[in-house]
């Protein structure tokens, strides 16, 4: 289903490619990482070239809740344990450094950009929201606790992060976009060298940025064990009680809150792709509950590429391929992550040094817990003897019963009813397609 803003905008349409091309740069993706970086490289007088495999923004970008913040979940407590206090401020620095980025790019874009405060909410364990305020206080001294929140739930405490943003994300690419070198319908199919081959033509670039959500090529940077996806869900609501702020749960799989002009956008019901989790109907019998009143205008689903340490991967795409670069791993802040993936990679390919390359890249550590996780569900769903298989990797895939989809939970591929591919990393549709 179409999300609330791919419904109010109608994005520009460019060419496919055609011929054969040379830039400096070239850029895959066409979501907010990748337009992003076309504008920073643009900007600073870089050659380059954007392809798009469909269309702008007919990914994740469109199905986001579109907010903005440094605030991301409970993750300086984990930050401080396993990086340091450098790292961790280094952490907040970008992206508080990417939020002042938006402010001055929005002044000139009508993208219904708001300045709010960001709240982290907890239902049941406080002391886990008292360990991360304590964190803050070295890290984000302007962060405050609030011991309620004007939400219909009942709430422990809350940590509040002043003046964040929230925004209109596709009008905001609608502007963007309008002058970058852009083509869609041109997926790269493989790379020799420094040559990106299309259906139609060959691109020679010096360097390339890979932002497609999932990274495409599995024979470099071992990201089908680095990342894993999250999937979850979206209703906006009219009629609904107005909340001040953005508001998102500790727990992945709790709920999430924002206004978006009449509508509240309702957000939860996550879990794993290809897991089972409360979807759209547990969003309903909340808002049936809470907001009796409200009518449902809009639902959506997203899906969300989730790193080993909630850290992104933005840099080298592995100590390999020294001109290949990557942005992904954004979890639930890919707006946020999106500018600082601009800021990272913009710098990288001009050869220059950027001060928070090592804290996010790609070939830092992955001895953490959720690599066993994340090894375990391939084997496990390897050796699974059911059919339909994922051609990503072959896991076996299951059916997502809410969404009439089938889901990959080794790596989040998803197909249609019909097999046709809906989700990457998979680049193709399934072979033997599903009765």
């Amino acid at each position: 289903m179409e999300s609330l803003w791919q419904e109010t905008v109608q994005l520009p349409q460019f060419p496919q490619l055609q011929q054969d091309k040379k830039t400096d740069v070239l850029i895959i993706g066409g979501g907010m990482a990748g337009i992003l970086c076309a504008h920073r490289l643009r900007a600073e007088g870089v050659p380059y070239i954007l392809v798009e495999q469909n269309t702008l923004c007919s990914g994740v970008t469109g199905k986001t809740t579109a907010k903005i913040t440094a605030q991301h979940g409970l993750i300086y407590e984990k930050l401080l344990r396993w990086f340091g206090p450098e790292q961790a401020k280094n952490y907040s620095l970008a992206n508080q450094e990417a939020i002042r980025q938006y402010r001055t790019l929005c002044k000139e874009i009508d993208c219904d950009f708001t300045l709010q405060d960001n709240f982290v909410y907890a239902r049941e364990h406080q002391q886990k929201l008292l360990k991360e305020f304590a964190a803050l206080l070295t890290v984000c001294p302007e962060a405050q606790w609030e011991d309620r929140v004007n939400l219909p739930i009942s709430t422990v405490g809350a940590i509040r992060f002043p003046e964040q943003a929230q925004f209109h994300p596709l009008k905001f690419i609608r502007e963007m976009a309008k002058d970058l070198e852009i083509y869609e319908h041109t997926p790269i199919k493989y790379f020799d060298g420094n040559r990106y081959h299309t259906d139609s033509a060959v691109i020679t670039a010096k360097k390339a940025i890979v932002a497609t959500h999932f990274p495409m090529w599995n024979k470099h940077g071992l990201f089908p064990l680095k990342l894993y996806q999250h999937r979850s869900y979206v209703l906006a609501l009219e009629g609904a009680e107005r909340v001040d702020g953005m508001y998102v749960d500790e727990k992945d799989t709790g709920l999430s809150f924002r206004q978006a002009g009449d509508f509240l956008l309702l957000g939860g019901g996550g879990h794993r792709t290809g897991k089972k989790g409360g979807g759209w109907e547990s969003l309903e019998k909340f808002a049936k509950r809470h907001y009796p009143k409200a009518a449902i205008r809009y639902r959506w689903a997203t899906q969300d590429c989730m790193t080993l340490d909630g850290i992104p991967y933005i840099g080298q795409y592995s100590r390999r391929t020294p001109d290949l670069l990557v942005a992904t791993g954004f979890g639930k802040w890919g707006m946020t992550s999106a500018m600082v993936a601009s800021h990272i990679l913009g710098d990288m390919v001009q050869g220059k040094q950027n001060p928070y390359e090592n804290l996010f890249s790609p070939s830092r550590c992955m001895l953490r817990p959720q690599l066993a996780i994340n090894g375990a569900e391939s084997v496990w769903n390897l050796l699974t003897p059911t059919v339909p298989r994922c051609p990503h990797l072959g896991c076996a895939l299951k059916w997502n019963a809410q969404e009439h989809s089938w889901d990959c939970p080794c790596h989040g591929s998803r197909f249609d009813e019909d097999g046709k591919v809906l989700d990457n990393p998979a680049a193709g549709d399934l072979k033997n397609r599903p009765k």
